[in-house]
């Protein structure tokens, strides 16, 4: 089979597809503009776009209409027009009529930990880093479910790929933070416990159904572990440059955190002040000019005196080749002298 007829669906088939995306984009739109924590803006999302296919699923000519043309199926996959479904299935969700227990289960377990896990880890990321990072889970989390079942018609579908992906990517960058978390008890958990006990129980259950020889499951085990592995490998490189560096120490995540480590992130952009840009062009600085250079050397090692002495200086001095006044630009706080002609002449320091 090369994948789903799509030329059968009709008008009604098309516009459900487009309201279930405007569900599923909107929030995290909006949240986006006004920054509001993506992470929060996810759960509202995928809710919605659960109760949009509760709905659905009360009437027969809607029914399995979203998990035939968005979930992951591995027969139809490799067909090209079928490539969305790495992405949208990560969006639906199982659905029953009166909501059972295991119905239920899928969705609140979600959300659950993309709320605990993902507000924390949002604000040790940043808004773009987790999202990518999301987004990499969703994607890695199917391909492994995709790839170990290949070529059979199944349906796969749930967020649960990027919620361990979540996992990973915070145990591989800050595993000593605590969060509130319910393992046994709601309360404060290391990251590592947290990460270790779901991923391990994971491999647990995919070891158990290979020696059964049942070999498949209702539960994508290995779509779980996909997404907390390929987020594992790739956490640390999508985490360096953001608000908080990896392994930093201090007072956990929060918003006085997020900003420690801000600040620690922008002063690294700083650049260094020993390169003496009118020395190398052998016009060295005099005067009033070379006294501040000299103090900026000295005191210049903090955003804000750094800022103050550049400042200075920017009025003191010319550009070391066309002599220019020289403009000052300051970018997510870190100041710095350019010439307004060329900034092949001087972009310092």
């Amino acid at each position: 089979m090369a994948g789903f007829e799509w030329a059968g669906v009709t008008t009604l088939g098309w516009g459900l597809v487009l309201a279930f995306l405007i569900l599923a984009i909107a929030p995290i739109a909006y949240a986006w503009r006004q920054r509001i924590p993506i992470s929060l803006a996810i759960v509202i999302s995928l809710l919605a776009c659960w109760f949009f296919q509760s709905i659905l699923q009360y009437f027969d000519a809607t029914r399995d209409f979203l998990t035939f043309t968005l979930a992951l199926n591995p027969m139809w996959q490799p067909s090209p027009s079928e490539f969305h479904r790495l992405l949208t299935a990560g969006w639906l969700h199982a659905v029953g009529r009166g909501g059972s227990d295991i119905v239920i289960q899928h969705i609140l377990g979600n959300v659950l930990v993309i709320a605990l896990v993902g507000v924390p880890l949002e604000q040790r990321l940043g808004r773009g880093r987790f999202l990518l990072v999301y987004l990499i889970g969703v994607i890695a989390g199917n391909l492994a479910w995709w790839f170990s079942n290949w070529g059979e018609f199944r349906f796969a579908l749930g967020a649960s790929g990027a919620a361990f992906g979540l996992l990973g990517t915070y145990l591989a960058c800050w595993p000593r933070d605590e969060i509130e978390f319910p393992l046994v008890l709601i309360r404060k958990w290391p990251v590592s416990l947290i990460a270790l006990f779901k991923v391990g129980l994971e491999i647990v259950q995919v070891i158990m159904l290979d020696i059964t020889g049942t070999g498949t499951s209702s539960v994508a085990h290995l779509a779980h572990v996909g997404g907390f592995f390929v987020c594992y490998a790739l956490g640390r490189t999508i985490a360096r440059g953001g608000p908080t560096q990896p392994e930093i120490r201090d007072l956990g995540p929060s918003a006085a955190a997020a900003e420690k480590g801000g600040e620690f992130s922008r002063k690294k952009k700083m650049g260094g002040l020993k390169f003496d840009p009118w020395e190398d062009a052998e016009k060295p600085l005099t005067g009033k000019a070379a006294k501040v250079l000299e103090r900026l050397r000295e005191e210049g090692d903090e955003l804000e005196t750094r800022q103050a002495w550049l400042e200075e200086l920017s009025e003191a001095a010319r550009c070391p080749v066309c002599a220019s006044e020289l403009d000052v630009e300051i970018n997510d706080e870190v100041t710095r002298l350019s010439c307004p002609k060329s900034r092949k002449h001087l972009l310092w320091p």
